[in-house]
């Protein structure tokens, strides 16, 4: 490497050596805090997008709304994100980086604090209930006998209460805050990503830039993990710890109307969003650039040499003058010669398709172990953080390992990719066969005897021994009878008395767990629905063993697929190319799946809950058979599309390939005039070297 001896003098060295200078430049101590900055940016982010996913049935019976409404919750971070990405991407790399990411990260954290809002606005959370927690052992509760009055009391409530309550409770949507902070939470996440690692991108050596993007990389998919675990921990609380008595909910977390500390995960989730926006603030603007990056038309020898330049040491990169007219004339031609690129558009049809199967499949996935097995969501929720993810991010990395170890190309990349998914789509195909029956509730999935026939729900649900109760249809507070059945509630239940005082409430003399058992006697039923059946249980570890081998098999299609994008493009187009992507997988996949999925898994309702001013809530009950149909049907039937676009795509990836080789071996003579350029860069690079260094005197050491 060059070496001045005497800088006054002029002489210089050759030696092998880095000096000093290149080291310290290397190991910015501003890149390396930015480095740290930006990894908690990216754990804060997706520990709240995560955290949004594992408290999705939480925000169904808080607010009462339906799995559709959900989907557009969910896809609401998608919308915020891409109004402004183009914006962001553009005009905030000409601007302060670290301060514009800074501005991002706080409009996360307001964001999630607003998605919290509602719950210190919209007042206490009301359970329908027969249980009176007043009610010691000596007095008795008698659902069935109670008259009509005392029925309409307990299942038609919100028809005798005030106007001004039904009216504050209609009038706001409690659910809108939710979905216009998630839409300012993406806003908030569009610089973090663009800019942070463009800004990594111009200021790390070029050798060290891909580790430390990969770095970036990993630290965040530890966020979902803790994301899922926070959720996990805020199910297990209730909704409204510290204003209400414990003693007097007689609910447990297995319940279909139990609501978690959902906004508990929220308050913790902006505060670490608004901790990550501190640091950026004491950034600069720029750091010193890698002497590499200097001007590339130089030989390694003379950026050696331009390195150690006194005037060189702190060199930044020169602001280039943009020209918007001309950028928005190659513009059009520019995206048309990459549209017009087949296999670039294979790709993307490809990739839209099973983003759409995958961003389906995760969102609904812990209501979907909550509904089919009978799980609370805390352990559904701590299951995906434990599980599930760590195998998507070990299988990632385990494909990046295998792409480097084989040396695979593009061909052997896209063969790799398309045969873990379909490994893994084979793999799912079992899930079909891990199902459980529906439970068994009288009136809607059984009837209340063997003599009695199922019809349709409404006339289903009355019977001989409920028909002098005048029972509330709207209304879920449900009861386990000794014959293993559940009734929609005490009442339906044909229950004349009660013993006890809330969750220790036992309801006697139920004259329809007797019908069923078909005999007579003091038959009681107890608080909340029945078990599952032992057969259920049974199958859950397998389940769970299915999902974490198919997740980590598809994942290992994750890099290749990734590397394929990349090498399948122009150099000049890959930065438009991957920005196209990005933005057709979130308008197309990440925006509609959660809605249609959904709106899907709604038609498998058997119950609606009921609001308090009238109007349908939240599911209280799934069809479980039509539910794992629905679920797992669309899940692998898009999965199914997407191979079938994957024939022809090889198809021209080949002739991509061939074409290629055609071009290389008719250019095989341009080395030549490459050397031609690198002779008369030298004359070029000659005006970074000071006059006093060309001395005829001066001693060269090699």
């Amino acid at each position: 490497m060059m070496k001045i001896d005497n800088p006054a003098s002029g002489s210089w060295t050759l030696e092998n050596k880095p000096t000093s200078t290149a080291v310290k430049n290397s190991c910015h101590p501003n890149l390396k805090m930015f480095l740290a900055a930006l990894s908690f940016a990216y754990f804060a982010k997706a520990l709240t997008g995560s955290y949004m996913k594992s408290t999705i049935t939480q925000l169904e019976r808080r607010f009462e709304i339906p799995s559709y409404l959900i989907g557009i919750i969910d896809g609401s971070f998608e919308i915020g994100n891409l109004l402004v990405i183009a914006f962001v991407s553009y005009f905030g790399a000409k601007l302060h980086r670290p301060k514009i990411i800074a501005v991002g990260c706080i409009l996360m954290s307001f964001g999630t604090f607003l998605i919290a809002m509602p719950h210190f606005i919209i007042g206490r959370y009301k359970i329908e209930t027969s249980v009176r927690s007043s009610v010691n052992s000596t007095n008795n509760l008698s659902p069935c006998s109670a008259s009509s009055l005392e029925s309409t009391r307990a299942g038609d409530r919100p028809s005798i209460l005030s106007s001004k309550g039904c009216e504050r409770e209609s009038s706001v949507s409690m659910w809108i805050y939710v979905f216009l902070g998630n839409v300012l939470r993406g806003i908030g996440e569009t610089p973090v990503q663009p800019l942070g690692i463009s800004y990594i991108d111009d200021y790390a050596q070029s050798e060290n830039a891909a580790l430390y993007i990969g770095c970036v990389q990993t630290i965040s998919i530890i966020g979902p993990v803790f994301g899922y675990l926070l959720g996990s921990l805020c199910a297990k609380i209730y909704v409204d710890i510290g204003y209400v008595d414990m003693e007097t909910v007689t609910i447990t977390p297995g319940d279909a109307r139990w609501v978690g500390a959902w906004w508990l995960g929220y308050l913790i989730a902006g505060i670490i969003t608004l901790l990550s926006a501190v640091p950026f603030w004491f950034l600069p603007k720029s750091l010193p650039m890698p002497v590499e990056k200097h001007d590339t038309s130089c030989t390694p020898e003379q950026t050696r040499f331009i390195k150690d330049s006194p005037s060189m040491e702190h060199k930044f990169r020169p602001e280039e003058p943009t020209n918007l007219h001309q950028m928005a004339k190659e513009f059009l031609p520019t995206l048309k010669s990459l549209l017009g690129t087949p296999v670039y558009i294979i790709y993307l049809c490809v990739t839209i398709i099973q983003f759409n199967s995958l961003i389906g499949m995760v969102t609904y996935k812990p209501k979907y172990i909550e509904q089919h097995y009978g799980q609370s969501a805390s352990k559904a929720n701590f299951l995906m953080g434990m599980i599930n993810i760590p195998a998507v991010a070990l299988g990632m990395f385990s494909g990046g390992v295998i792409m480097k170890k084989y040396k695979l190309g593009i061909m052997g990349a896209a063969k790799f990719a398309c045969g873990t998914s379909l490994l893994g789509y084979f793999l799912s195909l079992f899930f079909f066969a891990m199902g459980c029956e529906n439970s068994k509730v009288a009136g809607i999935t059984v009837a209340y005897s063997r003599a009695e026939g199922l019809s349709n729900q409404e006339q289903s649900l009355l019977s001989n021994c409920n028909l002098g109760c005048l029972c509330s249809k709207r209304e879920w507070d449900p009861v386990c009878g000794e014959n293993g059945i559940t009734y929609m509630s005490p009442c339906w239940a044909g229950c004349t008395s009660s013993t006890g005082s809330g969750r220790n409430t036992v309801f006697d003399n139920c004259t329809c767990v007797a019908l069923a058992e078909t005999q007579t006697g003091n038959l009681t039923a107890t608080l909340g629905q029945c078990p599952r059946q032992d057969s259920c249980d049974k199958i859950f570890p397998y389940f769970l063993a299915l999902c974490v081998v198919s997740s980590f098999i598809i994942s290992l299609g994750g890099t290749p697929g990734f590397v394929l994008l990349v090498r399948s493009t122009k150099p000049e187009l890959k930065s438009l190319a991957l920005g196209i992507h990005t933005l057709a997988t979130r308008t197309l996949a990440g925006i509609p799946a959660p809605i249609y999925f959904g709106a899907i898994i709604d038609t498998t309702c058997l119950k609606w809950g009921s609001k308090m001013c009238a109007g349908r809530g939240a599911c209280r009950i799934y069809n479980t058979s039509s539910y794992r149909t629905v679920y797992l049907g669309l899940t692998l039937g898009l999965r199914t599309v997407s191979f079938f676009l994957c024939i022809p795509g090889f198809a021209l990836l080949k002739r991509h390939i061939k074409r290629q080789e055609k071009n290389a071996l008719t250019n095989g003579n341009a080395e030549l005039e490459t050397l031609q350029k690198e002779d008369n860069s030298y004359t070029h690079c000659e005006q970074f070297i000071p006059v006093s260094d060309r001395n005829p005197d001066r001693e060269t050491r090699l």
